[in-house]
């Protein structure tokens, strides 16, 4: 496995100054983006395979052991919070379940059918996009979810780092080809970092092609807290600068906090009802709503 090969331009890593550790560290680093430019052909079909299912009413699931499992568990949990997403239309996967978050559990790794009875309770189906991630792309635990889930007939990818990695019954192969660790085979370096990018890309180009973004704005916002509440007053207000503070917090209290409605109600004059109504008859995309009032 590439992940576990011993990095030639590290080997004195014990013997470096702070400085010169941080230094090789950011160098070797340049590396994360370029592995991901690299496989963005194929990371462009699994996306697009994503979109569509999602549209179709199915789910993501990501799966993996370590490392590789809590990044998929972090990606999954923060959709709802960014983009108001269903936290069951997302879902993230670790060998040896929650507590592996916190603790290690890298023996359930090896069990090739461990998520069998997981994925069975979900009762994964064609609707559904699976992806796997292991950097080193052997994880029996992830190969098995793999070849499960595509004897349901689910959609399956695999994330990994390692170069020359098959997987029976995988329809996405995404290699992120980072090269040896400055660690040896510690792949939370790297090869997580270019996994993390990556994860970042499907998720956020999801939500962006479901009409969740406008612009750069995270505008399918739900502001549950102060912060948030902050923050959708300042897109309403970097939306429409002819509105103050006061101005734009009446808007989003008539909204019921909710972001989106509240800019389609100050575009369009609109009450909440109409609003909503407005929304989902362009498929909840602001842009829509306001060239047809436009037009």
């Amino acid at each position: 496995m590439a992940t576990e090969q011993a990095n030639p331009g590290s080997m004195l890593l014990d013997q470096l100054s702070i400085r010169e550790c941080i230094d090789l560290f950011i160098e070797d680093s340049r590396v994360v983006p370029d592995s991901v430019a690299a496989a963005s052909p194929n990371l462009e079909h699994l996306v697009e395979s994503v979109v569509e299912k999602y549209r179709e009413g199915g789910r993501l699931l990501y799966i993996g052991a370590g490392t590789s499992g809590r990044l998929g568990v972090l990606d999954a949990s923060e959709c709802p919070p960014t983009f108001c997403s269903d936290p069951d239309s997302i879902i993230g996967i670790i060998a040896g379940g929650d507590s592996a978050l916190r603790r290690s559990s890298e023996g359930r790794e090896d069990d090739r059918h461990g998520a069998v009875q997981e994925l069975d309770d979900l009762e994964i189906s064609g609707r559904d996009v699976l992806i796997g991630i292991a950097a080193g792309g052997t994880t029996p635990y992830v190969l098995g979810a793999i070849e499960h889930a595509a004897s349901r007939g689910t959609t399956t990818g695999l994330i990994t780092c390692s170069p020359g990695t098959s997987a029976p019954g995988c329809d996405h192969l995404i290699i992120l080809d980072t090269g040896a660790e400055l660690l040896t085979g510690s792949t939370r370096l790297k090869a997580a970092s270019a996994t993390k990018l990556a994860l970042n890309i499907i998720t956020t180009v999801l939500f962006v092609r479901l009409g969740k973004v406008h612009g750069n704005l995270m505008v399918d916002l739900a502001a549950t807290n102060d912060k948030l509440i902050d923050r959708a007053i300042r897109i309403l207000r970097t939306m429409f600068p002819e509105l103050d503070r006061s101005g734009a917090m009446a808007v989003l209290v008539d909204s019921g906090y909710m972001l989106k409605p509240a800019i389609v109600m100050h575009a369009c004059g609109c009450d909440l009802e109409q609003a909503m109504r407005l929304l989902e008859c362009h498929q909840g995309r602001i842009r829509k709503v306001l060239e047809g009032k436009d037009a």
